[in-house]
Order: C-alpha cells, then sequence, then structure tokens
C-alpha cells in the first residue's frame, strides 16, 4: 500500500481535555467504510486498522468518523513524558515495551501513542507503564470507549 491510496477522517471530540477533534488517515475500502492506518492520539476507542463507517456531508468535506463497524482487536495507550526526560531514555522505555507486541507514534516530543497488536499482551504493557508512571517518569491513559456512542472524552 502507497501512501498515496490515504485519505484522511476527521473526528469531533469537543469534550476532549487536549484538543477540539483529531484527522488520522485510512484507506478507503468503499461503501463509507475505512480502514484506520494511524494510532489515534486523541479520540477513544478508536485504534490502529480498525474498520469504521465515515460519511462526509459533500464531496468537499473530509469524512467524520461515525462508528467502529470491525474492530481490529488493537489496543492504544497514550504516553506524555516527563518533561526532564531526554528523547534518549524515552526511547529506551518505549523499546522495552516491543517484546509484548506495542509499536508506538510520537505526537511530538513528549506525546507518544502506543499501538498493542491483537495478541500483544496489553496487561504486561500497562503494568510497565504503570511502574514507570510511579518512578515520575511519565503519565499514561488507556484508550478504550469514555462514552457511550462517542469517542470523546466524558463531559465535564
Amino acid at each position: 500500500m502507497s501512501d498515496e491510496n490515504l485519505v484522511k477522517l476527521h473526528i469531533d471530540l469537543p469534550n476532549h481535555w487536549a484538543i477540539g477533534g483529531e484527522s488520522m488517515w485510512a484507506t478507503p475500502l468503499g461503501n463509507d467504510l475505512y480502514r484506520i492506518e494511524n494510532v489515534p492520539f486523541f479520540a477513544y476507542g478508536l485504534n490502529f486498522l480498525d474498520i469504521v463507517l465515515a460519511k462526509s456531508e459533500s464531496e468537499d468535506l473530509i469524512p467524520e468518523i461515525c462508528s467502529v463497524v470491525t474492530p481490529s482487536g488493537h489496543r492504544t495507550y497514550r504516553i506524555m513524558f516527563d518533561k526532564k526526560l531526554n528523547r534518549d531514555k524515552q526511547v529506551e522505555l518505549l523499546a522495552s515495551l516491543e517484546q509484548h507486541s506495542a509499536t508506538y507514534e510520537r505526537a511530538n516530543e513528549r506525546d507518544v501513542s502506543i499501538d498493542i497488536k491483537a495478541d500483544g499482551d496489553y496487561l504486561a504493557i500497562y503494568d510497565q507503564l504503570a511502574l514507570y508512571e510511579e518512578q515520575g517518569l511519565l503519565s499514561f491513559e488507556t484508550c478504550e470507549s469514555r462514552a457511550e456512542g462517542s469517542f470523546d472524552d466524558l463531559p465535564k
């Protein structure tokens, strides 16, 4: 698959603590179905390779994600590294998760989304991240759905 086959999808996140919406790359599958091709950074209940239904009010607008049609089985955690942690130490900590079938994408110097494959050991990764959090190296969150029928955070 080449990048030229990818399209952008969008999701509104009016209740999210950090951002009002998110765009992500996807492969069009036909009939308003798309496969998500990156790890979401802000949305809850969406994961890498999920098949989603997304619709656009016009051909000029980016399709909006409506629902997950087929979950991929992947899971997403988000990490916020401590400001004082240098890049080499971050890479070392991230590398420790690879043995559990995890990969990552960076949003910026501190914020990272962790993708855990369907056969990955998400509990071992959770335990490792909890230990790093206790050590003051990072904070993290799991990214399962927060509000029924939404990919957004819970309203305040």
